[in-house]
């Protein structure tokens, strides 16, 4: 069980460590890759404020699909190159978007959304998808945020198989 009601004493750095607490102990508790995903999702959208999405696309067949989130419906595919997602695949490079109405190509799958962070997921150098954060608040996402949800999608590399999601 997560008891959460500590988080709003939290500073955000204090939010966001205590996140990759919950990641790591949801991971070593389940072997399921697919509820470790769903959960961490859960996690993220507890521990972090001023998010209206959260979630993970994954790489099939030369583009990205939906996969685990929160939040409301969303793209169910991306094309690689298009969008923050697809740029952030193409690019294999983090994506830490202020005002996504700034940005070539933006996909708006939550009219609601303003700036963005999207995290590529590489394993042995092998790109398996991303994951996307979407903030209804432009200038949301900080170099802190960005660094702890590498951190995040690191521990997420040793613990899960992506060959099987």
């Amino acid at each position: 069980m997560f008891k959460l009601d500590k988080i709003k004493d939290m500073t955000d750095e204090e939010r966001l460590k205590y996140m990759l607490v919950l990641a790591k102990g949801q991971l070593s508790s389940e072997q399921d890759e697919l509820a470790n995903i769903s959960n961490v999702t859960g996690i993220i959208m507890a521990c972090v404020d001023k998010l209206n999405w959260a979630g993970f696309y994954f790489l099939r067949g030369g583009e990205l699909v939906l996969g685990p989130f929160q939040g409301l419906p969303a793209c169910n595919r991306i094309a690689i190159g298009k969008g923050v997602c697809g740029t952030a695949v193409a690019t294999r490079e983090v994506q830490l978007i202020p005002d996504v109405h700034q940005f070539p190509g933006h996909i708006a799958c939550d009219a609601a959304s303003n700036s963005e962070l999207v995290i590529p997921i590489i394993k042995d150098d092998k790109v398996y998808g991303v994951l996307d954060l979407d903030s209804p608040v432009k200038n949301r996402f900080t170099e802190l945020e960005k660094d702890y949800f590498v951190q995040l999608v690191d521990i997420l590399n040793k613990n899960i198989n992506w060959d099987n999601i």
